[in-house]
């Protein structure tokens, strides 16, 4: 099959398995059926290593669902942070449990203040680490941390044994992303990688990140879309479906277009990436897939964008549907607070326009 076939496949398979099971076994099926969480992951730990376009894939159908699980967490973010070390030990050990689901990894990075700068985390290194993480993607139950921290030489990454952290759930905007805090009173961890520096490996992450999280807010935008037209053609007024109506037909014409611009975004960005890692450890197979010059801009873009389309497709599906979207029962509430909490990860749009301009200008 050609590259776009095998995607489409990809897509199918997850769609229709999210369709059909109750989210409390949704990983597990993910996992062992479609084999999502190891996508990221290249071959020789475990994984398929396949590109940011099937990661990309996976999380469009999870945004259309709200299904909660560790993909964005674990299965991206925590295993590029581990790639990023070159340390083949360590990928060696933890990277075949997590392209399982088996293990459950949270890379554990911004302040309370949500900056997730790579040159500034929020813990620091001083032969122990010492700090408070705020908004740990799946903090609560990962197995492993992946922990970024300062130190005299520069940022370096972590591993953790949470057993020696404090941790404690959040009680988040959106129900169906777990955080967590987690709480480094002169924990013990292990170096990752020998480089000096990781602040690089770490801003390549974020890049990965923003991609995979604004592939999320599409599959979310999308679902609201389609719900949202699939309303107005059922929703009477006057003796005939609200959808015949032309300003709304303007109205949901012009959101067609952003969700179209905003797949744009998210698949120019993943074809920059290539695969997720920040680079495979010498000799490594398969491609190490450092990203293009590129991958800054438009992960940036994707991520401001999609951001921007997330939350206006939630603000027109809770308003063309009119008072039953503010009731409890209706789904309405869960995408747009998804949307508006997804838009407080990884940075705000804001500050990624600053950093556009910074890179064009």
């Amino acid at each position: 099959m050609s590259e776009d076939e095998d995607l489409d496949a990809l897509r199918a398979a997850v769609r229709g398995l999210l369709g059909a099971t109750p989210e409390a076994n949704a990983w597990a099926r993910l996992c062992g059926e479609v084999g999502v969480a190891s996508l990221a992951v290249p071959s020789r730990y475990g994984g398929t290593g396949a590109g940011l376009p099937e990661v990309c894939v996976v999380l469009e159908e999870l945004g259309r669902t709200l299904t909660p699980c560790p993909m964005l967490g674990s299965a991206v973010l925590a295993a590029a942070a581990l790639l990023g070390t070159h340390d083949d030990d360590s990928c060696a050990r933890l990277l075949p449990g997590i392209a399982a689901g088996s293990t459950t990894a949270a890379l554990v990075w911004a302040g309370r203040d949500g900056q997730w700068d790579p040159a500034a985390p929020a813990c620091h290194w001083d032969g122990r680490l010492h700090g408070e993480a705020h908004y740990v993607l799946d903090g609560a139950a990962a197995e492993v941390f992946v922990v970024a921290a300062r130190t005299d030489g520069g940022v370096r990454l972590f591993e953790v044994d949470p057993a020696d952290t404090r941790r404690t759930g959040s009680t988040p905007l959106d129900a169906t992303r777990p955080l967590a805090t987690v709480a480094l009173d002169g924990c013990p961890a292990r170096p990752l990688g020998t480089a000096a520096d990781q602040t690089a490996a770490l801003a390549h992450v974020r890049d990965v990140g923003c991609v995979a999280l604004a592939a999320e807010q599409l599959g979310t935008a999308a679902h609201c879309l389609d719900t949202t037209v699939a309303y107005t053609k059922q929703r009477v007024q006057f003796g005939r479906p609200i959808a015949h109506f032309q300003a709304l037909q303007h109205r949901m014409a012009d959101l067609h277009v952003l969700v179209e611009t905003a797949r744009s975004t998210v698949w120019a960005a993943a074809e920059a990436a290539g695969t997720v890692g920040a680079g495979a450890p010498t000799g490594a197979a398969g491609p190490t897939g450092a990203g293009g010059p590129e991958l800054p801009l438009l992960a940036g873009v994707a991520k401001v964008h999609c951001t921007e389309v997330a939350r206006r497709a939630a603000a027109e599906m809770v308003q063309l549907h009119g008072g039953i979207a503010i009731t409890w029962e209706h789904e309405a509430h869960r995408y747009f607070k998804r949307a508006h909490g997804g838009a407080q990860l990884l940075g705000q749009p804001h500050e990624h326009i600053n950093r556009l301009a910074a890179l064009v200008l």
